[in-house]
């Protein structure tokens, strides 16, 4: 069963990668979310998008910490090959955002700029115990991220 959590937590292999774990943790959340767009009928900025993504986003944050709870005995407090977190966070940062590659690649540089630098509470959040920490830190950097691209796509 631990190889099973081991894969969820590494989001399905991509945390194993050598350089940037987080950013490849990213990119599959991204992918994923291609994939998800890809079966989802015709107009996409719609409640039939949308709603399916966020009950995703909460069942995929619980699975988060409830297997990163279990990998840390083994691999330590936050490891970084745990990246269900960035999944998680990248989904929080399109929510209600057009799913464009230009509002994905956006979404992208603003999560991974908040994960990284922790500005703003973040780095708080990532203080806390065990697989709440892990996962609360990277919701808040989607959230961050979020925020900033419904400004940017408002401009443009």
């Amino acid at each position: 069963m631990l190889g099973f959590y081991r894969f969820l937590a590494t989001g399905f292999g991509s945390g194993y990668a050598p350089i940037a774990p987080g950013t490849a943790g990213a990119l599959m959340g991204l992918l994923l979310l291609y994939g998800w767009q890809s079966v989802t009928p015709a107009g996409y900025f719609t409640d039939s998008y949308f709603i399916p993504l966020i009950v995703m986003t909460i069942i995929f944050n619980m699975i988060g910490v409830f297997v990163t709870n279990k990998v840390e005995k083994d691999w330590g407090p936050d490891p970084s090959r745990v990246v269900i977190d960035e999944i998680v966070g990248m989904w929080i940062a399109v929510l209600w955002v057009p799913p464009t590659l230009m509002n994905w690649g956006i979404a992208f540089v603003l999560f991974r700029f908040f994960d990284i630098a922790k500005p703003l509470g973040i780095r708080k959040l990532e203080s806390i115990p065990g697989g709440w920490g892990v996962m609360l830190d990277d919701v808040l950097a989607g959230i961050y991220a979020n925020l900033v691209l419904q400004v940017i796509v408002r401009l443009i």
